[in-house]
């Protein structure tokens, strides 16, 4: 009753891995009892969550190597497997708020948030190719918008083409504040997106700084952002508590695949209980400041608050 904070499915965001094909759903090796599905696959695990009282999800998908290029082409694609996802989901549960990950790194040749240039990600390029990206998103159904490639400038080109074509009420959730971190591991896995080259050093931000979290996260309310985001989440959680005081819009964390996979990886060995740890993690995100939290423990952090 005097608990100061509270955690509730609703504060999930759960992502997705969706994949190519009918009836897959394959484990992936570095996140035990976490998947790459099908479409047909990732309807069912949606009608799930939203059974659980979890009203978002986080679309993420695994390009093809034979679509790939250096400059996204296919992710442009008005039936490319993001954009069949986002109006498969919607028809099947419109109530469920799909967001959609916009960046360039499934899609490349690279794995690179950017279009490259010599060894150089190019910004400028890139925001154009990420502003129709969005666009293409909006026309399939999302809801939201999610850009997570840190290119400088790219909320402001989202939220102009985004207006421009007439999806006023299309959100954008910003990863404002994104981490060159090797918690992401994992997810690279899961997608096949690991850099072919060098590091993301050159646009996600050093470990190292505070205040400029704050800066990039103002800037990108400023340029038009509706929901802002700290990842990773349990390594910065006074980054969430800064980001929190300094803005009036929601705040969001990701709670990443390196963060999910230790959990994991403790919880199998015995060396300490894998539901005690999910909730403490979680609540500390929340605790932290974070309104909005994308996890991989979503469903099962639902299934564990709905029996307790």
């Amino acid at each position: 009753m005097v608990a100061e904070t509270t955690l509730s499915p609703a504060d999930f965001i759960a992502p997705l891995f969706i994949t190519e094909g009918m009836g897959v759903k394959e484990e992936i090796a570095s996140m035990k009892g976490y998947y790459r599905m099908s479409i047909d696959n990732a309807i069912l695990e949606v009608e799930e969550l939203w059974s659980l009282g979890i009203k978002c999800v986080l679309l993420f998908i695994k390009c093809s190597d034979e679509l790939k290029d250096n400059k996204g082409t296919e992710a442009l694609n008005p039936i490319g497997l993001m954009q069949r996802s986002i109006r498969a989901i919607k028809n099947a549960l419109p109530e469920m708020v799909v967001m959609t990950d916009v960046a360039l790194d499934p899609f490349s040749i690279y794995g690179h948030d950017g279009i490259v240039e010599g060894n150089e990600i190019v910004n400028d390029a890139t925001v154009e190719t990420l502003a129709q990206m969005s666009v293409s998103h909006a026309q399939a159904g999302a809801d939201f918008v999610a850009p997570s490639d840190m290119m400088d400038g790219r909320i402001k080109a989202i939220r102009d083409a985004l207006e421009n074509n007439g999806y006023t009420k299309t959100g954008i959730m910003a990863y404002s504040a994104k981490y060159a971190s090797c918690f992401y591991g994992p997810f690279r896995d899961a997608l096949d997106s690991a850099p072919g080259f060098g590091d993301k050093k050159t646009y996600q931000m050093d470990y190292a700084n505070r205040r400029e979290a704050v800066k990039e996260t103002l800037m990108d309310v400023e340029e038009g952002a509706d929901i802002v985001m700290v990842k990773p989440a349990m390594a910065y959680l006074d980054i969430i508590r800064e980001v929190k005081d300094s803005v009036a819009v929601p705040v969001s964390a990701y709670h990443v695949s390196g963060e999910y996979a230790m959990i994991k990886a403790a919880a199998q060995m015995g060396w300490l209980d894998e539901n005690k740890a999910i909730l403490e993690s979680l609540t500390s995100i929340k605790r932290a400041g974070a309104d909005l939290i994308a996890t991989y423990f979503a469903k099962d952090a639902a299934k564990l608050l709905l029996n307790k």
